[in-house]
């Protein structure tokens, strides 16, 4: 009898300590990596804005259960609703994450796209970011890939513009500024992602929300805008097609600059 009880004693034993060290090796493989490059880490406004906010980062995609830094980032752009929305991919995976929204703190020129250099507007359509100026007049700045193809056929006039950037300092004529604390965070997580992947970040820029009741009211209030209506369709294919599938469409462009998209 006296030995029995020590047999279950020693298995029941066995058996809590294998419980524990699965629960450890299953909390070792579930906890985010969180690792940071040193892309432009000479350069003072870079190497500033690490050292302030990277314990905030951390936190973010800690909460988020989601490994540092991410193998992509999409930023969404709505211009009437003054917002930035952030979303990541992981490695080995094509689906997108929605993880922050950014308030975009001032606003230039009206809805539709840019077409011709000086009118004031900010792009619409769908781009990437092409380049990481960490000596910014405006602290940090991300140039965005305007003209893209369709730009370039659709512009009014020789000139389209360009130099459009997403930046701090909170001002703007034609490009997308946050406050100099969203910047910082928002260009070291771009600057990281591009630095460990080697993927493009992408940038999507849109009037609005391109359903419900934001699409109803765009296509009400430019009914006598039957050109401009044609334009926001066309990106609203694309729209769509990563409201279905949180993945980056496939894009291409006709002969006169219209887009295509098809789903990944």
């Amino acid at each position: 009898m006296a030995r029995c009880a020590w047999l279950c004693s020693l298995l029941l034993a066995l058996l809590a300590a294998r419980a524990e060290a699965r629960q450890a090796a299953e909390a070792a493989v579930a906890k985010p990596r969180f690792k940071t490059t040193r892309a432009q880490q000479s350069r003072p406004r870079v190497r500033g804005a690490r050292e302030r906010r990277l314990a905030d980062i951390r936190a973010l995609f800690a909460r988020a259960g989601l490994d540092y830094p991410p193998a992509q980032v999409l930023m969404r752009i709505f211009k009437s609703e003054d917002k930035l929305e952030l979303w990541v991919r992981k490695a080995r995976s094509r689906d997108f994450v929605h993880l922050k929204d950014y308030a975009i703190c001032a606003r230039s020129g009206e809805l539709g796209p840019k077409r011709k250099r000086h009118d004031g507007q900010v792009p619409e359509g769908f781009y990437t970011i092409t380049a990481y100026n960490s000596a910014s007049s405006f602290l940090l700045a991300m140039l965005v890939s305007y003209p893209n193809r369709s730009d370039l056929v659709r512009k009014h006039g020789r000139d389209p513009g360009g130099a459009i950037c997403i930046h701090g300092d909170c001002v703007t004529i034609g490009c997308v500024p946050l406050t100099d604390r969203w910047i910082e965070e928002l260009y070291v997580i771009c600057l990281d992602s591009k630095t460990w992947s080697g993927q493009p970040n992408l940038v999507h820029i849109f009037p609005a929300r391109l359903h419900g009741e934001s699409w109803d009211k765009l296509v009400n209030e430019h009914a006598a805008e039957p050109a401009l209506l044609d334009f926001w369709k066309e990106l609203k294919a694309g729209y769509d097609l990563f409201e279905q599938t949180r993945r980056q469409p496939r894009i291409w462009f006709t002969g006169r600059g219209a887009y295509r998209f098809r789903a990944r």
